[in-house]
């Protein structure tokens, strides 16, 4: 995942056919304080359960996230593979009859944020930059009145390193919500990429404190992922406030699992499980 870490540019061209492909019918929630394409709701397709979902495709723009390969050696980009699980993601949960907001389309600069000048260097992302980007995804969640988040990354490591985490936090009012939402999304997209004998490790279910990179003093005292965690004074004023969950399904590091990661059945296989996850918790209601 590296959430909040600054990676260089992606080139042109990479990743997934996926990326850039906006559902139609989408409404800009607040549009003047998100970047163009970032931040869209979309109505139920299918009926209306009257339950707002927020999604999260990790990473995007200046930063493309952590950078992995595939069995046939092709260079894959997190935030490229992240996007398309997103989309599918939201496609069904439509069709279940959730409202969905979606932090980014690709339709704009594929940042969430405005990024003003103290945000870029060059063609990265400042530190600052990447702080401003993460937080305005919880921004997103709050504007929107979501009941719960999901982040979808991947994870990165040693070429050996592989398996499914979910994250969750436990310094929230909402805090057992959270680690329900966390359980389901973990144990049903485990089980869907498994039911296609992928046989992926299990990470389990972890405390968003051990997870992520941080990427400057302050954030690594915070000790929280931005979009899961508590506010901070002097550090960060606007946390989510729903129960949510961040999901690495995969390490994009490792050759099979990225090539699962880069492939259009992988990404709607992930997707499956995390829209399963997504009903189960409705329907037994939050805490």
């Amino acid at each position: 995942m590296a959430a909040g870490r600054p990676a260089g540019p992606r080139p042109a061209g990479a990743g997934s056919a996926a990326a850039g492909i906006e559902p139609a019918g989408g409404t800009p929630v607040n549009p003047s304080a998100f970047a163009v394409g970032a931040c869209v709701a979309y109505p139920p397709t299918r009926g209306d359960n009257h339950h707002t979902v927020f999604l999260d495709a990790g990473h995007g723009g200046l930063d493309p996230g952590s950078v992995g390969v595939t069995e046939s050696g092709h260079t894959i980009y997190e935030a490229d593979e992240t996007l398309p699980v997103e989309l599918d993601a939201a496609a069904l949960l439509r069709s279940a009859g959730f409202r969905v907001v979606v932090s980014r389309t690709d339709s704009g600069s594929g940042a969430v944020a405005r990024l003003g000048p103290a945000d870029v260097s060059g063609r990265l992302l400042t530190a600052a930059g990447v702080h401003a980007d993460v937080a305005a995804r919880a921004i997103c969640a709050n504007d929107a009145h979501a009941q719960a988040l999901i982040g979808i990354y991947f994870d990165a490591g040693a070429p050996n390193n592989a398996g499914s985490v979910t994250g969750w936090d436990a310094a929230r009012r909402f805090a057992s919500a959270n680690l329900r939402l966390a359980t389901l999304v973990q144990d049903d997209t485990l089980a869907a990429m498994n039911a296609q004998g992928w046989q992926i490790p299990s990470e389990g279910v972890q405390l968003d404190s051990g997870l992520g990179s941080a990427i400057s003093s302050a954030a690594e005292t915070y000790g929280h992922l931005l979009e899961l965690g508590p506010a901070k004074a002097g550090y960060f004023s606007t946390p989510s406030e729903m129960p949510g969950a961040v999901i690495e399904p995969l390490f994009i590091t490792d050759p099979f699992e990225g090539s699962i990661a880069n492939s259009t059945r992988g990404q709607r296989v992930i997707a499956s499980g995390i829209a399963t996850a997504v009903e189960q918790f409705f329907r037994v209601g939050r805490n």
